[in-house]
């Protein structure tokens, strides 16, 4: 029952902040159309200028979470502008070739400003804390994480349903062309989705900085698991991401925890079967 219960509790936190930082990457690749494999660029980004916010200016965590995740976002309206844009209508390899160029930038930079050796959050006294569940204590981070990601989740799900932004977004999905026809400025809501994504990926990556170590090869060690989730949840996805970092989560504290010597090899075998029964992903052409 302890090892069932260490399982779940801490694959749930991890699947919250694969979550949290994947979704953006399965909305603007379903959306733009463009193999952004740097998006893991903006969640190590998010974490080391949470660090540097909190240290230099002495802001709160929850302040500098936040302005971490405005920063990033407003800097990735810059290379929208002035890298991504260009290569929209491209094909797959120039979009690879700049997307990993920005990955070897990035952890250039992150190398010769943070040295080799993981960097961790200062976590506020309330989150080192254990909470009480019944009989059980468990870590307040922990079970932060995993609230923070279904508020993320929820709050998605209703946007994309609900708002007149998420009906925009839903058309230029489905159909580039016919949502410029009905006077939808796509150019306008690319840079909007592109920096919300990239936002949500800062964010993800400094709430998750303590369970997922921030270092310089951050972007290439978790683009795999990034990656899986938008395949395996299916692009332009809110629910099948979640769903699918929640299994990714589960199964890699399963395998570490049961079997460590086979690393995630187990969560290879199952991406496979996944994608010979449903290469599109499990949720593919579902928006809710």
């Amino acid at each position: 029952m302890d090892i069932a219960i260490s399982i779940i509790f801490t694959g749930l936190a991890y699947g919250m902040v694969l979550y949290i930082i994947s979704v953006g990457l399965s909305v603007t690749m379903g959306l733009l159309g463009v193999m952004n494999l740097a998006h893991g660029a903006f969640a190590m980004a998010g974490g080391y200028l949470l660090i540097e916010l909190m240290a230099r200016l002495s802001l709160p965590y929850g302040l500098g979470l936040a302005a971490a995740a405005l920063v990033v976002g407003a800097f990735s309206v810059i290379l929208e502008r002035t890298l991504y844009r260009r290569i929209y209508k491209r094909g797959e390899f120039d979009q690879i070739l700049l997307s990993v160029g920005i990955i070897f930038v990035s952890t250039a930079i992150a190398h010769s400003v943070y040295g080799p050796l993981p960097r961790a959050v200062e976590l506020p006294s309330s989150l080192l804390a254990q909470v009480s569940v019944g009989s059980r204590k468990f870590p307040a981070y922990r079970l932060f994480l995993i609230a923070f990601g279904v508020v993320t989740f929820i709050s998605l799900w209703l946007s994309i349903e609900r708002s007149r932004i998420g009906m925009k977004i839903r058309a230029a999905v489905d159909s580039r062309p016919m949502a410029e026809a009905v006077g939808i400025d796509t150019n306008r809501l690319f840079m909007v989705v592109f920096a919300f994504g990239s936002a949500l990926a800062a964010a993800g990556g400094a709430l998750g900085a303590n369970l997922v170590p921030l270092v310089p090869g951050y972007p290439l060690e978790h683009l795999t698991y990034f990656l899986i989730v938008v395949a395996v949840g299916g692009m332009g996805s809110v629910k099948g991401p979640f769903a699918a970092a929640l299994l990714l989560g589960l199964g890699d504290s399963a395998c570490k925890i049961l079997a460590p010597q086979f690393g995630a090899f187990f969560i290879y075998v199952a991406l496979f079967a996944v994608l010979l029964v449903r290469p599109a992903g499990l949720f593919a052409g579902q928006r809710k």
